[in-house]
């Protein structure tokens, strides 16, 4: 009986092994892993450098506007950009042009964008992060000129790996990601006292430029890059269609780390900090399976519901079940020893004790999130996939309310562990909703069939 059992479990692991969509995720995911292991020891050099300092409060809100535009403007189009490119190369497969609209539209976004955030530092930091002295907002602002080039980078980076995915050369799109931790912690070791007080937003700069060299000489290999004449046509007229509803959702969603880190920036100093480093395991955890899967679930989908719409939901469903309970197992358990990866982590020199308490509660209330989390992932790429980005919108808009008025109460009675105890419910209730709304569809595709 048992060896039985044994060779079923293993003719269905070569059976996956043999699935391309299974073997691409491994390969990311592996990638990932090996990414996220190095970014980790960036960041336990981080915690000993710096503790819960006053430097890496500024740092944090240094990027965060930076990380807010990436992630939502040139994230969307990048989401955008993907699957409507299949179908012009599925139509009129005019690249060339579909490519140069692409980057001019790269280009004009990042330079209104960093215009934007200029103003917002100069006049209104101030506003946004009250009760700190001139010091505290200048530091702020003289990191933020060192990290505002870097949307450039990131945005023609993301654009090029978007390219690498569509062709299925994922492992070109993600070890780019290897090259920010490895230069950010060259630069911690052996230029810190160079660099003062500038050394991580330096790293980050030089970590970025060598991603984007790294990106374009594996497109230029690759002969991926094909630039025609500046034109639209139906599918690049999709894709801006589609645009102001994937920003504003992407919008009203990554307003919510600001929401947080502004009610933070409210309590004792290092509070930003302390948050930060609480989520270091739940994002390591997400990072890797969100890279993984994502990257290459938005291109397959894509293709598939061009083919077999039917056979793409009955995919999502087995991957969501997939990914619910394998996450479900990994958070449970790191719940158990939160303290103890904290401690081994983080807890030396100005990393104290009392650090590693409180990081590691914020740190179990922030893993309860990760599985609900993950399937909303996979329901956005699926949604893109469909254009469904008009809904996303409207679901981003009442998470951003619900989890204003749910820090505003939680804050008051359990401080910065109220914070994360309203995202996390936030991400709970978010995921419901996104997958009973693609089961909707599902019968609805089934009944008009």
């Amino acid at each position: 009986m048992i060896p039985l059992f044994l060779k079923t479990i293993n003719n269905k692991l070569i059976g996956l092994g043999k699935n391309p969509i299974i073997r691409n995720m491994l390969l990311v995911g592996s990638i990932s892993f090996l990414i996220k292991i190095v970014s980790f020891y960036k960041e336990t050099i981080v915690a000993s450098l710096f503790g819960l300092s006053e430097l890496l409060d500024t740092y944090y809100i240094a990027i965060l506007i930076p990380s807010f535009i990436q992630n939502v403007f040139i994230g969307s189009l990048k989401n955008l950009f993907i699957p409507n490119y299949i179908n012009e190369i599925n139509t009129t497969n005019d690249k060339g042009s579909f490519q140069t609209f692409t980057f001019y539209s790269i280009t004009v976004l990042i330079v209104i964008l960093t215009i934007v955030a200029l103003v917002l530092s100069e006049f209104f930091l101030e506003y946004v992060f009250p009760g700190h002295n001139e010091s505290y907002y200048n530091l702020i602002r003289t990191q933020l000129y060192y990290v505002l080039p870097c949307l450039f980078l990131w945005g023609y980076t993301g654009f090029l790996n978007g390219l690498q995915e569509i062709n299925n050369n994922f492992f070109a799109s993600t070890i780019a990601q290897i090259f920010l931790p490895v230069v950010t912690i060259v630069c911690l070791i052996f230029s810190k006292d160079h660099f003062g007080e500038m050394v991580l937003v330096i790293g980050l700069l030089l970590g970025s430029i060598t991603s984007f060299l790294y990106t374009l000489t594996t497109s230029l290999l690759n002969k991926i890059i094909i630039l025609g004449a500046l034109r639209t046509n139906d599918n690049i007229i999709a894709m801006f269609k589609q645009y102001p509803s994937k920003t504003t959702s992407g919008l009203l969603t990554g307003i919510n780390p600001f929401v947080d880190q502004f009610f933070a920036a409210q309590l004792v100093t290092g509070s930003i900090a302390a948050m930060n480093y609480g989520i270091k395991i739940p994002a390591f955890t997400v990072g890797i399976l969100m890279i993984s899967i994502g990257n290459v679930i938005l291109p397959h989908f894509s293709r598939l519901i061009n083919i077999d719409l039917q056979k793409a939901y009955f995919q999502l469903y087995k991957i969501l079940k997939i990914i619910f309970l394998s996450s479900l197992l990994v958070t449970i358990v790191t719940i158990i020893f939160s303290e103890n990866i904290i401690q081994i982590l983080f807890e030396r020199n100005e990393f104290t004790s009392e650090d590693t308490y409180i990081v590691s509660n914020i740190q179990k209330l922030a893993l309860i999130y990760v599985p609900f989390y993950l399937c909303t992932l996979v329901c956005v790429k699926f949604l893109t996939s469909i254009n469904e980005n008009k809904f996303m919108a409207w679901i981003s808009f009442w998470n951003l309310l619900l989890n204003l008025i749910m820090n505003y109460v939680l804050v008051q009675y359990y401080g910065v562990y109220g914070l994360v105890l309203s995202t996390t419910i936030v991400y709970i209730i978010c995921s419901i909703i996104y997958v009973y709304y693609t089961y909707t569809l599902f019968k609805k595709n089934s009944i008009s069939n």
